[in-house]
């Protein structure tokens, strides 16, 4: 922040310093007669510039109405546009016969002069209107092409960690195990549970190809993962899903769900000799889409928040929907609630 402040002041003064001497150098040029009004004059009207254009980006900034700005606010930057031009020239006029910079000779009236300078000098402020916005479209591009390979970055990194934590010896151990114990007693079930394990695992692999999926398919990859360990756990598991159809088109990250259940499994259920219950849940709420996975247990057996899944989970939400989504982890009634809160998106049909 200091740095952009820096720079900012940086080019400030060399713009309107820029002005200053340009208006020297063709003064030169152009055998144009520099009397001793002329250097004061342009020093009045650097001083002035530095001063209003400064008060002109504070406006600005008030307002929200740097880029991308809404439509309705253009009408808020004509309008202070004009009140920051009346106010330089009145001042630089004002100034002028404060200090007499005027030739004597060809002397007119105060507002005649304030006329002629919010033609000659308003283009002025134009100009550095027109380059702080285009300083602005460029710096928002880069940063949107920044955010784009982040997010890039981060599902690939997500989907690697993923595939490892599925892939790892505890979860392949304890999926086939409990798929071979139904081989001989419910050999419909055991493939049903291959089908299911294959599902998570080809979802894991597919998770770097897409910033975001529907939510119904990301729903199935949990009911497989929450039937597999609904084979592990039998009664001591119980699960429970509260979805709102209309919710289901709404695109959600991929393995984002996913990861807050398996947390929910592995410091929640795992951890109570009796087991616990699961509850999936999504809902509109205050024109936003809510996902929300509440498991039985205390914050004390839940990971601290810092781990890679919910640290990632932060990251994306960050990075795909900016400040209008949250991700926050509570207790309530020896329930512990991760919640989602992401704005609606339009679907496409």
């Amino acid at each position: 922040m200091r740095n952009k402040a820096v720079l900012y002041w940086w080019c400030q003064l060399g713009g309107w310093l820029l002005y200053g001497l340009t208006m020297v150098f063709f003064a030169f040029i152009f055998d144009s007669k520099i009397n001793s009004i002329f250097y004061p004059k342009i020093l009045v009207i650097i001083l002035s510039g530095l001063f209003f254009t400064h008060i002109l980006r504070e406006l600005i900034k008030a307002f929200h109405l740097k880029p991308p700005m809404v439509p309705k606010k253009w009408w808020l930057l004509t309008i202070s546009l004009i009140c920051i031009l009346v106010a330089f020239n009145l001042t630089n006029s004002a100034i002028a016969e404060w200090l007499h910079l005027y030739n004597p000779k060809t002397k007119v009236s105060v507002d005649k002069r304030f006329l002629i300078n919010l033609v000659s000098d308003s283009p002025l402020i134009l100009v550095w209107v027109s380059v702080y916005y285009i300083w602005h479209y460029i710096e928002l591009g880069t940063h949107t092409e920044v955010q784009k390979v982040q997010l890039e970055s981060l599902v690939k990194e997500l989907e690697l960690k993923t595939i490892k934590s599925h892939i790892n010896p505890h979860f392949i151990f304890n999926a086939l195990n409990s798929i071979r114990a139904l081989v001989d007693e419910n050999p419909e079930r055991a493939r049903t549970a291959i089908t299911e394990l294959s599902n998570i695992l080809r979802s894991s692999m597919q998770a770097e190809k897409l910033e975001t999926v529907p939510l119904e398919r990301e729903l199935n990859i949990v009911k497989d993962y929450l039937a597999l360990e609904h084979i592990r756990f039998e009664d001591r598991l119980q699960i429970e899903y509260d979805i709102d159809e209309d919710t289901l088109d709404q695109p959600v990250p991929p393995m984002m769900l996913q990861t807050l259940v398996e947390n929910a499994i592995k410091h929640g259920i795992s951890k109570h000799k009796s087991g616990g219950l699961v509850r999936v849940v999504s809902d509109y709420r205050n024109n936003h889409h809510e996902l929300i996975v509440q498991n039985s247990g205390t914050m004390s057996m839940q990971d601290d928040g810092e781990g890679f899944g919910l640290s990632s989970t932060r990251n994306r939400l960050k990075l795909l929907f900016g400040q209008e989504a949250s991700f926050s982890i509570s207790e309530t009634e020896e329930m512990v609630e991760a919640k989602i809160v992401m704005p609606v998106q339009e679907v496409k049909i």
